[in-house]
């Protein structure tokens, strides 16, 4: 029931975030001056977001998804590696079907990309769905670790997105979203078969791993809507008012993507434990 919950809840977030971020003049101002903000970086920051995007490419979704689908059979959990193909392929084929047959971008704004839907961003899905996908398919014990690894991947991949102009913060968030929900949906639906054995061990670490990973995410998050909504609706900007406005879309995506991971982790240590 709760990662049913998660799912229906991650599903309308999706749509949250589109219809306040992008159907809206106000949402698209608010982001276009993030935007603006990363612009003036762009070339100090380039080298190092580059060589993070390069990891979003077609062939390391396939490489990561590989790692993930053969360490479920190495735990001789086939079904698990199904269910780890499943996430992977559903998250991706969605992000994209999403972004350019179901939701659109009204022209409110006359600049970069307007009138073009980039939501959700197609590499923060990569990386997350893989991340997703190993988290699922790891022993008990180790998801934790994997938790940290992908809250700091995800976040790097989609903050280089911003930081190179390749999307909005809202692409980033809504694609944490359906990721979430792609794999709150597989966990909803664990059988009996594919459950943890009685003997794998791993409460406390989880609990300290996801209490963190909130904590985190709530304050970031907390930081980061003042800092958005104090320049959203105020027209032409300063430069600190721009400036604000991009240390509020870096902070909201590191918000989301920890707060997504930790309830990714509390989900499926809860529908995985041994009957």
């Amino acid at each position: 029931m709760g990662a049913a919950a998660v799912t229906l809840i991650s599903v309308l977030g999706v749509w949250a975030v589109w219809r306040v971020m992008v159907v809206t003049g106000l949402g698209q101002q608010t982001e276009e001056a993030a935007l603006d903000g990363a612009g003036r970086f762009q070339g100090a920051f380039a080298p190092l977001a580059d060589p993070v995007l390069r990891l979003g490419e077609l062939r390391w979704l396939v490489a990561g998804s590989l790692v993930a689908v053969a360490v479920a059979l190495a735990r001789r959990r086939p079904l698990v590696a199904v269910q780890v193909a499943v996430l992977i392929a559903g998250a991706n084929v969605t992000t994209q079907v999403v972004k350019a047959d179901v939701l659109y971008r009204p022209d409110h704004l006359v600049g970069w990309n307007s009138g073009v839907n980039t939501l959700p961003s197609g590499h923060t899905t990569v990386a997350a769905s893989v991340w997703a996908g190993l988290l699922l398919a790891v022993p008990r014990g180790w998801r934790p670790v994997v938790a940290l690894g992908g809250a700091a991947a995800t976040s790097a991949m989609g903050v280089a997105t911003i930081v190179d102009r390749w999307h909005r913060p809202s692409d980033v968030v809504a694609a944490l979203l359906v990721v979430l929900a792609w794999a709150a949906l597989i966990c909803a639906l664990t059988p009996r078969s594919a459950a943890d054995q009685p003997t794998e061990a791993g409460g406390g670490f989880t609990v300290t791993v996801a209490v963190l990973l909130g904590v985190v995410a709530l304050v970031t998050g907390v930081v980061a809507v003042p800092a958005i909504a104090t320049v959203a609706g105020f027209g032409p900007l300063p430069t600190s008012g721009m400036m604000t406005a991009y240390a509020g879309a870096v902070l909201a995506v590191i918000s989301a993507s920890l707060g997504t991971t930790a309830v990714l982790l509390v989900v499926r240590q809860a529908t995985a434990r041994s009957r």
